[in-house]
């Protein structure tokens, strides 16, 4: 090749027009006990999915205050300070925060799993704000639930519900659990908490002699510490139907409810939406696209309840 011909070839690579980096999104994923990570762990995988490689063109920074609300606010208010392109929540209680904290600003909120949505929203079809995301209709199961347990235990009468009356759900699910107690024939007693620490105390005071089941609600805290209830309920042999799928993983009867990795993977549609441009507000608010009947045989046994065929049959999941 000539000197004229190389110097035009350098020329013209000089002046190619360089090639712009991808665009890296930055998610904040808020949450407030660990088992809510299914949603996020699903949110990851359906981005996935549609094209998001954490580290190439994504990237996750994920917060678990554990029931703390001053991390929560902590977290909440590191995210904005580093300038994240989207904030993900898995709880109400994340999502409420989420939102006072990003009010006025351009950054959009996104909840994955939010169990009392119309805590967030006043119409289904658009916030109106910077929200968008996934009901998992949580505190709307409360009366099947009720259901469930009279189904499971036909005596029950005496219903302990461990509650934090300083929740974000907490006059909600008084309201649920009142309608669906009265309906059918219960009598609820409430054991409030405000802190972790509180639900071993008020566990130990849940025996046979005072009640026939407990129900754990849509509470993140009471989820967060759920343990000292289910091995309560199990010495004492008491049905505990929970809010969540996972929670009777860990132990609980039963439950009827959304499944949050299903959830997760349903709001990466919308996340990729919003990211493309969409503003949360022309998005309505939607539903789980299935609900989901879990028992746990194994506690069942362990309580000395016998789960009826019928039951068992209709179940989508029983724990062995």
């Amino acid at each position: 090749m000539t000197h004229l011909a190389l110097s035009v070839l350098f020329m013209a690579v000089l002046s190619a027009p360089a090639t712009a980096a991808p665009k890296v999104y930055f998610v904040g994923s808020l949450n407030t006990s660990d088992q809510f990570i299914d949603s996020f762990e699903g949110f990851r995988s359906g981005m996935a999915e549609l094209g998001y490689r954490d580290g190439e063109n994504v990237r996750y920074h994920y917060y678990n205050s554990r029931g703390n609300d001053e991390l929560l606010r902590i977290a909440t208010q590191r995210l904005i300070q580093d300038g994240v392109d989207l904030i993900v929540t898995s709880s109400t209680t994340a999502t409420v925060v989420a939102a006072k904290a990003t009010e006025g600003t351009n950054i959009p909120v996104l909840f994955l799993s939010a169990g009392n949505a119309q805590k967030l929203v006043k119409n289904f079809s658009s916030s109106g704000t910077n929200l968008a995301g996934i009901s998992s209709a949580s505190v709307e199961l409360t009366g099947k639930r009720f259901e469930l347990l009279k189904e499971l235990s036909p005596r029950a009468k005496r219903v302990a519900i461990p509650l934090n009356p300083k929740g974000v759900n907490y006059q909600t699910i008084v309201a649920e659990t009142t309608d669906a107690a009265g309906k059918l024939g219960l009598s609820i007693t409430e054991l409030h908490v405000r802190s972790v620490q509180d639900v071993a105390r008020i566990a130990a005071g849940i025996t046979q002699k005072h009640y026939d089941a407990v129900f754990q609600p849509a509470d993140s805290l009471i989820s967060e510490a759920l343990e000292p209830l289910v091995s309560q309920s199990i010495k004492e042999r008491l049905p505990c139907i929970a809010s969540l799928l996972v929670n009777v993983r860990r132990g609980c009867l039963a439950t009827y409810a959304a499944d949050y990795v299903a959830l997760g993977r349903q709001a990466a549609v919308l996340a990729d939406k919003i990211l493309k441009g969409t503003r949360p507000a022309d998005l309505p608010i939607e539903l789980p696209h299935r609900l989901n009947l879990i028992i746990n045989l194994k506690t069942a046994r362990a309580i000395g309840m016998a789960v009826s065929k019928e039951i068992l049959l209709r179940a989508d999941e029983v724990i062995e």
